[in-house]
């Protein structure tokens, strides 16, 4: 395979370790866990799983030897930059274990698993890979292990192996998938340990114990790099208004961390939507109000960063959503059956009239994807409703009577943008690098140690890699108990911009000055080589979250 210059350059990069995982370590138990909510529901669906404690690892003044051992690896959801690391990390942890350890890689996600379909990923293989973006080493899917069947013929190809860990790479809903599988595995007395590792570029993934999910750090500064250059672009031509829409369903983390590293006109944060009960309109008159005032200082241009996830946290159309998510849940064969004018009459038909109202005031294509469009998860797909297309045209209808009234006097023109796939395979960071690296070693610390139903977790990333803190924490203390499909569902709750939270907090005191003035910046694109202080930082979000600590 030819390989471009940087590639050649980053297969020799080394990942940085932590200290304590450079030689034997010894598992030292923390106090029991439980659930973040519902606590007792959540014990009754993981009786054997329920309530393990945290583990951290420290040097082992008394090592023995490690007998060889079979893993198997799944990458799971979307892509984000790093997984080849996790994999290569646990590969040379494994190997560490012992020489004659073998790692097989399913094919295609979760589903690799259920069909049996999958390569043993050995040293050559892997040479190719470390430091590489992409899941492309074995591929990645969305099947949701979630039935007897499904788990049963798991077992049947991990016994055909002789594997003895699984280790799957997901965000929220595939460590659910992992939680589900170490109970159901434990239940039965099947000598199987599951370990999950925590992705998603989204940052929604994460709590005390897991600071960040691999990939945000590596796709926030590709998306920063382009936004700055957009916007240097914006303050050469003076002419265009730029609506900029990024990833983040069910959080607003990137855009958050893209505005702290931008510092753009104007960032919408999804979670402040909600909590302040602004409608769509309300955005709407904001935005627009800011373009006016701009333009009595001559400055007809500027840049709105807008979350992916928007509408779901607009509370009408959040009230909406919810509605239409238990109509097609209950109705499940009926919506199967219809389609086109048919399907929608019959699912606008049966809204209460409150959430009627709402649907008929949105645009039609609009109105339409939130009726029809669902992921294997049972979530409307707002990746492809056109919000960043549909606030720009409101705010230019906007515009217009704000100038028939005298209110407004200027140009408006609107580009639109969408930042997602540009981000999810990026070569990893040197942050990412180490970080994916860690996790999967440490991943193969914790099959060493016996343990399942754990998420592999390094903390102190704020801190130089040597320094990070290695362990684990049960996957079933970050659960609680959501709606999904129409049934209550145990599920790894997702963690929100928080507005008390001190990123936030940093951007609220400085938006009004970006707003009205020219304050961009141009963070450039990743560097790999160079100064710590240039290639090794962590997301700003990490940072302000841990000033202080």
């Amino acid at each position: 395979m030819k390989k471009s210059p940087l590639q050649k350059a980053r297969a020799a990069y080394q990942p940085k370790l932590p200290i304590v995982l450079t030689g034997a370590v010894k598992a030292v138990e923390g106090k029991p866990t439980q659930s973040v909510a519902n606590q007792e529901e959540i014990r009754k669906l993981f009786p054997n799983t329920y309530g393990l404690p945290e583990l951290k690892f420290e040097k082992n003044s008394n090592p023995t030897a490690g007998k060889p051992v079979n893993v198997g690896v799944i990458l799971s959801g979307g892509q984000a930059p790093g997984g080849h690391n996790v994999i290569s990390g646990l590969f040379d942890g494994i190997k560490k274990i012992h020489r004659d350890s073998r790692l097989f890689g399913f094919l295609m996600g979760p589903g690799g698993l259920v069909d049996h379909k999958y390569i043993e990923l050995t040293s050559a293989i892997i040479d190719e890979y470390r430091n590489t973006g992409g899941f492309d080493i074995i591929g990645s899917g969305r099947t949701k292990l979630e039935t007897k069947e499904q788990f049963d013929k798991g077992l049947e190809i991990c016994k055909e192996l002789g594997i003895k860990a699984l280790v799957i790479i997901g965000g929220d809903d595939s460590n659910t998938n992992a939680a589900v599988l170490a109970e159901y595995y434990k239940g039965i007395g099947a000598d199987i340990q599951v370990i999950g590792c925590p992705k998603t570029i989204d940052g929604d993934l994460k709590n005390e114990c897991i600071e960040t999910s691999f990939g945000f750090d590596t796709a926030t500064k590709v998306y920063s790099e382009v936004i700055g250059n957009i916007q240097r672009d914006c303050n050469s031509a003076k002419k265009y208004w730029h609506f900029i829409k990024l990833m983040g369903r069910s959080a607003s983390h990137i855009a958050l961390e893209c505005a702290l590293q931008t510092q753009p006109n104007i960032c919408i944060i999804s979670e402040e939507v909600e909590a302040k009960n602004l409608t769509l309109d309300d955005i709407v008159a904001n935005i627009a109000n800011t373009v006016a005032a701009r333009a009595q200082y001559g400055n007809n241009f500027g840049t709105v960063l807008v979350p992916e996830g928007l509408i779901e946290f607009i509370p009408a159309i959040k009230k909406l959503i919810a509605e239409l998510n238990e109509i097609v849940a209950v109705n499940a064969d009926k919506v199967a059956a219809l389609s086109g004018n048919e399907l929608e009459s019959f699912i606008a038909g049966s809204l209460s009239a409150e959430n009627a109202a709402t649907l008929k005031s949105l645009p039609a294509n609009v109105a339409r994807q939130l009726m029809l469009d669902r992921d294997p998860h049972g979530n409307v797909q707002v990746s492809l409703i056109e919000t960043e297309k549909l606030l720009a045209d409101m705010v230019g209808t906007r515009l217009k009577a704000m100038a028939a009234e005298g209110k407004y006097n200027g140009k408006y023109s609107a580009l639109h943008h969408f930042f997602g796939y540009e981000g999810r395979c990026a070569d990893p960071s040197n942050f990412d690098a180490d970080y994916c690296y860690a996790l999967g070693y440490n991943a193969a610390c914790l099959i060493n140690a016996g343990v399942t139903g754990y998420m592999s977790s390094i903390r102190n990333l704020v801190k130089p890699s040597v320094q990070w803190i290695a362990g684990g924490i049960p996957i079933t203390m970050m659960m609680n108990i959501e709606r999904r499909n129409g049934a209550d569902k145990p599920v790894i709750q997702k963690a929100l911009v928080r507005l008390d939270g001190a990123p936030f907090k940093k951007f609220a005191s400085q938006r009004d000055d970006w707003a009205m003035n020219t304050c961009y910046i141009y963070p450039g694109p990743i560097q790999y080589f160079g100064p710590a202080e240039v290639c090794d930082q962590p997301s700003l979000t990490l940072r302000y979250e841990h000033q202080g600590k």
